[in-house]
C-alpha cells in the first residue's frame, strides 16, 4: 500500500464548556468551516468490512482511510490516510480484488467498482490547534475538530498525525493527556458522524455492518465507533 500520513484520533461527546477550555489551554481557533462528505462503497459493503473509508469532501477531493497496524489498545483509532488518487485506485484495486483500472482517478473508477453513495451530510467544523510541550521538551501540535452535522448530531476529535508507526505511541501519550484536560472521561467513546448517519437513516446498511463485524469487533464506530470518520 501506497504510504501516507498515520492519523491517530480519540473521539468525544464535547461539552458546552469546550472551546472555552481549549482557549484557557491555549488552544487557537484556526477556522470555522462547512462542508459536505459523501461516503462510497460497493452495493455488498467491501471496503466498509475490510475497514477501508472512501470518502470525497466538497471542495477537498478524495480520501480513503485504511486501517492501521493493531497497537496499543484503548478507546482510541488508527488509520493511514491516502489524499493522492493514483494511491487511492491503486489500494482500492487491491481490496475489491480489480485489475486494470488504474489509469484514471476515483471519479474514473466508481462505475467498473461498483462504487456508489451510501452516505451524504454536512458538517459545520471549528478547528483548533494546540501545542502539548512532551517530556523531552519537544512540541506536539494536536488538533482538535468540533462537529455538528446538519442531521443534529456534535462529536469532537482530538488528532495527531505521525509519519511512523514508532512515533504512535507518543501521540497517544499526548492525546490522552490534552483528553484529559479537556474533562473527557478516560474510557468514552464516541460514535463517528458516518455511523450514526448510517443508525438513523440506513439502518439496513448499519445491521449489515454490525453483522460482518460481530465476528471480529464492533462495527467501525462502534469501536471508537468509527472514530474515524470524521
Amino acid at each position: 500500500m501506497a504510504q501516507g500520513l498515520i492519523e491517530v484520533e480519540l473521539k468525544f461527546i464535547p461539552g458546552p464548556g469546550t472551546e472555552e477550555r481549549l482557549q484557557e489551554l491555549g488552544g487557537t481557533l484556526e477556522h470555522r468551516v462547512t462542508f459536505r462528505d459523501t461516503y462510497y462503497d460497493t452495493p455488498e459493503l467491501n471496503l466498509m468490512r475490510a475497514d477501508h473509508w472512501l470518502r470525497q469532501r466538497e471542495d477537498s477531493g478524495w480520501e480513503l482511510k485504511c486501517p492501521g497496524t493493531a497497537g496499543v489498545l484503548g478507546p482510541h483509532t488508527q488509520y493511514t490516510e491516502l489524499t493522492a488518487e493514483p494511491a487511492i485506485v491503486a489500494q482500492l484495486c487491491a481490496v475489491l480484488e480489480t485489475e486494470g483500472l488504474g489509469a484514471g482517478g476515483v471519479a474514473a473508477v466508481l462505475g467498473p467498482m461498483r462504487l456508489q453513495e451510501v452516505a451524504s451530510f454536512v458538517t459545520n467544523r471549528s478547528a483548533w490547534r494546540l501545542v502539548l510541550l512532551g517530556t523531552d521538551e519537544e512540541e506536539w501540535p494536536l488538533r482538535v475538530d468540533l462537529d455538528t452535522a446538519d442531521f443534529g448530531y456534535a462529536v469532537g476529535e482530538v488528532e495527531a498525525l505521525v509519519h511512523e508507526e514508532a512515533e504512535v505511541p507518543a501521540a497517544l501519550e499526548k492525546i490522552h493527556k490534552l483528553s484529559n484536560m479537556l474533562g473527557v472521561p478516560a474510557q468514552e467513546t464516541a460514535p463517528a458522524k458516518l455511523i450514526v448517519y448510517l443508525q438513523r437513516f440506513r439502518p439496513q446498511v448499519y445491521q449489515r455492518l454490525l453483522e460482518v463485524n460481530n465476528s471480529r469487533e464492533r462495527p467501525q464506530g462502534t469501536k471508537h465507533p468509527d472514530s474515524s470518520l470524521g
